[in-house]
């Protein structure tokens, strides 16, 4: 099976975000701030990488349809919309906690922190099924316009 090297890399940074910020959050529940800092930092950077190389692709190249049976398109259509309101709602949420963070507006930033990281790894989740549907499990079907690989159209 041969694996396409733009989505297979940009899942990766969105899984190693997920993964900083695992190792974040237990770093700042150990009191070791810096270590803290740096690790999210980290993990935004992650998740810009995988947004550059996800919108890049997008623009220049379109996003790959579903190739799996037609009566599980509905299913991976509802599936698909689901992740991109978490990922669209875990940004959002990410840019609000670390810009907190950064400012030190530390009531805000511990209320929003947990919420934002749980966000964040069900993103990364339902990211890795979306590869691994359209990528893995099933052939891509073909490279078209992301409105009509999103809804078929």
């Amino acid at each position: 099976m041969e694996l396409p090297l733009l989505p297979t890399i940009s899942t990766f940074f969105i899984i190693l975000s997920a993964i900083l910020v695992a190792i974040g959050w237990n770093l700042i529940r150990l009191g070791k701030i810096k270590a803290h800092q740096k690790t999210m930092i980290a993990a935004a950077v992650s998740a810009v990488l995988f947004f550059i190389m996800y919108i890049s692709r997008t623009v220049f190249i379109g996003n790959t349809a579903f190739g799996g049976p037609d009566d599980l398109k509905m299913y991976y259509t509802v599936f698909l919309v689901f992740h991109i309101i978490l990922a669209t709602t875990g940004a959002v949420f990410g840019v609000i906690t670390i810009h907190a963070g950064l400012k030190n507006l530390l009531v805000r930033h511990c209320k929003m922190g947990p919420i934002t990281s749980v966000i964040w790894f069900f993103t990364a989740i339902t990211g890795v099924a979306v590869y691994l549907l359209l990528y893995v499990f099933y052939k891509g079907g073909e490279t078209t316009s992301v409105f009509k690989a999103i809804l078929g159209m």
